[in-house]
């Protein structure tokens, strides 16, 4: 496995491993270098959503850069206020102009907003039948959600992008996507920095002369879930790439698996229902 390795979603469409987050990146020169150092150290896979309003900066860099622009994966999602049907569409084609993109790689319903989300789901499909997406999928859907769609709809989500570490495995949820055809993709892979010192971790990152997000990211790898590490630091998304050189054990996967506390440093995808 290398950055550019990828994974088949269920419909076929290929999506790389390793990823750029830019949540919290600020939209103008803090994105667009980001964007950039990623590019240029080998990622070829960018996810941003209309929430963090910095696709503007997002688009630019792409536009800029020396990679072609069908070499990359771009993801964006759309936003609570923003779904329903009629407002999926038009909320849509406000991300695809600003990230200068004619085709998004991945369209995500960014959290399952009760009253609406089957709405949203049903203009994902009409985007993604009109080839304006080249797959849909979700964020931050529980079993729950994710049986709803699967009873109501034809178009299967192909990635559902969860908050998802050590101390937050989701067994049942990983299982139940991967029974499902449902690509895991992780998001705040590195506890929003608040796990880093742990001493499991720790202890393992020495062993292997590696950091402790650089475990955390091959953790997530080894369990073939798709990850997405954010940062606006050149050398932290240089180090957040070169996770390719080692493998974690069994043993060293079961002393991270057991941190497994079902701790959230985010939100409760019901709590956004």
């Amino acid at each position: 496995m290398t950055i550019h390795s990828t994974c088949t979603l269920n419909n076929g469409v290929k999506i790389p491993w390793l990823g750029l987050g830019v949540y919290k990146s600020k939209e103008g020169p803090e994105v667009e270098n980001a964007v950039r150092w990623a590019l240029e150290i080998g990622y070829r896979h960018i996810d941003t959503a209309s929430m963090y309003e910095n696709e503007t900066g997002v688009g630019k860099a792409i536009a800029e850069s020396s990679v072609d622009r069908e070499d990359i994966f771009l993801t964006t999602k759309v936003w609570n206020d923003e779904q329903g049907y009629q407002k999926t569409l038009a909320a849509f084609d406000r991300s695809r102009s600003k990230l200068r993109s004619d085709v998004i790689d991945l369209y995500l319903i960014h959290w399952p907003v009760k009253e609406s989300f089957k709405e949203t789901w049903k203009a994902m499909e009409k985007l993604y039948a009109e080839g304006k997406v080249r797959a849909i999928g979700v964020s931050n859907f529980l079993i729950h959600h994710l049986k709803e769609l699967l009873v109501d709809f034809d178009v299967v989500p192909a990635v559902d992008q969860v908050e998802w570490h050590p101390f937050l495995r989701q067994r049942e949820l990983h299982e139940f996507c991967s029974d499902s055809g449902i690509q895991l993709e992780a998001w705040s892979p590195l506890t929003r920095g608040r796990m880093l010192d742990h001493q499991v971790i720790n202890e393992i990152a020495e062993a292997h002369g590696k950091s402790p997000a650089q475990i955390l990211i091959r953790w997530d790898l080894q369990h073939e879930v798709v990850t997405i590490p954010k940062s606006v630091h050149r050398e932290r998304i240089l180090e957040n790439s070169r996770v390719f050189d080692f493998v974690l054990s069994s043993d060293e996967m079961s002393r991270l698996d057991a941190l497994d506390s079902e701790t959230r440093f985010g939100k409760h995808p019901d709590e956004m229902s």
